[in-house]
């Protein structure tokens, strides 16, 4: 007889389907996950590397169980390099490991979200800040190598779009001689990825007016105007908060998110 299944843990079958071509969005958790590290390839890494980019596009929901043993028994390797795979999703905050529980996907509440946004906020401003100051020219620059394609994956997809801000506000972290307010900046994208994924998803024009606050935002830049700069960018990120708070309260992770970000991605 075989073993019954646990409650509320995931399908495991998409760790093992072959994704061509790649989700945009799982392509950009991957540079996430691969950024500033010794990338070895290893077994542990691509595990991990495969199920933070399921997390992110809500395939495995909130709250879900990930157990070491299904895990293992899917992918036919032993359960150490995915009890390490399992450490790199902790460490980035997608999973926390709970007495009696094991590792269970993050579920945030919606005042988590707000108090995540508010460090998230006020790193992007000592980051601006100091580019502005310190080099304007590279942020300037940035701006025109990304702008063109944040207009080109707004007609293609959500995922297309939210790939392509994320990279950026990678690549703006790497400006900063501030190693630590890159690393971070970095760690709380990819945690609420997810959620500001489903929240562009499921409303009508949130990619065009996320566009036009970039289009201001390079504007300011331009103008060498810090304090445009800053305004527009709070501006920015308290739509990217709004949007993720939006995905969480009404649920769309549980379960509605998947039909919602597919018809999203295919219209």
């Amino acid at each position: 007889m075989g073993r019954l299944k646990t409650t509320n843990t995931p399908e495991l079958q998409s760790l093992l389907a072959p994704q061509t071509p790649q989700n945009p969005v799982t392509l950009a958790v991957e540079q996430a996950l691969m950024h500033g590290r010794d990338w070895s390839a290893s077994v542990a890494d691509q595990i991990a590397v495969r199920l933070a980019g399921l997390i992110t596009i809500d395939v495995i929901h909130a709250g879900q169980r990930l157990l070491e043993k299904d895990i293992s028994d899917v992918l036919a390797v032993s359960r150490a390099p995915v009890r390490e795979a399992l450490r790199i999703l902790e460490r980035e905050r997608l999973i926390e490991f709970r007495p009696r529980r094991g590792a269970i996907v993050t579920e945030p509440n919606a005042q988590d979200l707000r108090d995540i946004y508010v460090v998230r906020d006020a790193l992007f401003e000592i980051l601006l800040r100091q580019l502005m100051e310190e080099r304007a020219d590279a942020l300037e620059a940035l701006f025109e190598q990304f702008i063109p394609q944040f207009s080109k994956a707004a007609e293609e997809s959500v995922d297309a779009y939210i790939s392509v801000t994320f990279l950026a506000n990678m690549a703006m972290a790497d400006l900063s001689s501030n190693r630590l307010v890159g690393e971070v900046l970095n760690s709380i994208s990819l945690r609420v990825l997810r959620y500001v994924r489903l929240g562009l998803a499921s409303h009508p024009g949130s990619l065009e007016n996320s566009f036009k606050t970039w289009r201001a935002l390079q504007r300011a830049v331009i103008k060498r105007d810090i304090e445009a700069v800053l305004q527009t960018a709070h501006k920015r990120i308290g739509n990217s908060r709004d949007a993720a708070v939006r995905a969480l309260s009404s649920g769309i992770q549980k379960g509605k998110g998947g039909a919602a970000g597919r018809s999203a991605v295919s219209a």
